[in-house]
Order: structure tokens, then C-alpha cells, then sequence
């Protein structure tokens, strides 16, 4: 079986709360893919932008191939996504509007070996966001250590929701997002 290449933009999900997914095309030249078939590409500063009613990529990084001639590519040149003009005038609206952008997540190959790229209309997190998102996924680490553990048993309630008080989660938001665990 062949190795799947993906290439996500990890950046991009702690600095943006998602609204909605995409999957588009994208223009590419021959020693561009096959840079990123060996996984020489990098999506950390790129953005998309609309020019003329159509979305292209900027910034994006793909490394240049090393047995490509003359006709090798610009590293970071801007490239044309391919999504219906629906699609299209859908995001532009969104954008233009409600002051949402658009990111390129994630970079893979489809199951006919076309590359894809994954865009994400997102709109920017506020730092105390952020912290809370840092804040569930700590709790959440936590619960499935105990899990693992079995400690359930042996740690007293008062204990558990201390530590947890430690950490700055609330009791009753704890219990709302975690109601199969009873604590009688």
C-alpha cells in the first residue's frame, strides 16, 4: 500500500474557530506535485485571497524538486484553487460580509491521486478563547488518564474537582460537558 502524504496546517486550528470546510483543486505545475509527494510543502503562512472572482493561495510553500530542470517552479508563487463559481461567490459573500477569511488547512491526495486542498472559512480566535481551549483539552487529557488509570475508584470526588478547580474549570460546565460520570 502506498504511503499517504498529508500536509495539515496545525497553526491554523488554534488560531481560527472553523465555520465550514471545502475541498477545492489546485493548480499546480509538474515539479510542484511531485515535491509535494515527498512532503516538501509547508502551509504555515498562507492564506487564501479573491482576485477577479477567483480564489488563489499565497504564500504557500512548496520546496523546489531537485531533479526538475529550467522548468522548475517558484517556491512561494500564488496558485489558483479550483471550486464551482457557486462555491466561489458563497465564500466571497461570507468574507466580504461578516469579515470571516479563508485558510488552507490541509494538503492531501484524493483517491485518484489528483491533489486536494482543504480550505476552511474560519473566523480569528480572541486570546481568552485560546485559553479556554488549552483549558478543555487539559481537563479532557486528565479524564483519560484517570480513565486508563482506573483510578475512579480511589480518587475521592472532592480530590478530582479540586484538581480541576486548580486547573480553572468550573464544576457545573465540567458536568455539562461530561454527563456520563456519575459522582455519588
Amino acid at each position: 500500500m502506498a504511503k499517504t502524504i498529508e500536509i495539515v496546517n496545525r497553526k491554523a486550528a488554534h488560531e481560527y474557530q472553523f465555520i465550514s470546510q471545502h475541498e477545492a483543486g489546485i493548480m499546480l505545475q509538474g515539479s510542484e506535485v511531485k515535491s509535494i509527494r515527498m512532503g516538501h510543502a509547508g502551509l504555515n503562512d498562507a492564506y487564501c485571497v479573491f482576485e477577479n472572482g477567483e480564489l488563489y493561495v499565497r504564500n504557500m510553500y512548496i520546496k523546489e524538486y531537485d531533479n526538475a530542470t529550467y522548468a522548475n517552479h517558484e517556491s512561494r508563487r500564488n496558485r489558483k484553487l479550483l471550486l464551482r463559481k457557486l462555491e466561489l461567490r458563497k465564500l466571497e459573500r461570507r468574507v466580504k460580509e461578516k469579515g470571516y477569511t479563508i485558510i488552507p488547512y490541509r494538503i492531501y491526495f484524493s483517491d485518484r491521486n489528483i491533489v486536494k486542498v482543504e480550505i476552511v472559512l474560519g473566523q480569528g480566535k480572541k486570546s481568552f478563547d485560546k485559553r479556554e481551549t488549552i483549558k478543555e483539552k487539559d481537563s479532557k487529557r486528565d479524564l483519560e488518564r484517570l480513565k486508563k488509570v482506573k483510578l475512579w475508584a480511589e480518587v475521592s470526588t472532592l480530590e478530582f474537582f479540586s484538581a480541576l478547580f486548580v486547573r480553572g474549570c468550573l464544576k457545573s460546565q465540567f458536568l455539562k460537558n461530561h454527563a456520563e460520570f456519575n459522582f455519588n
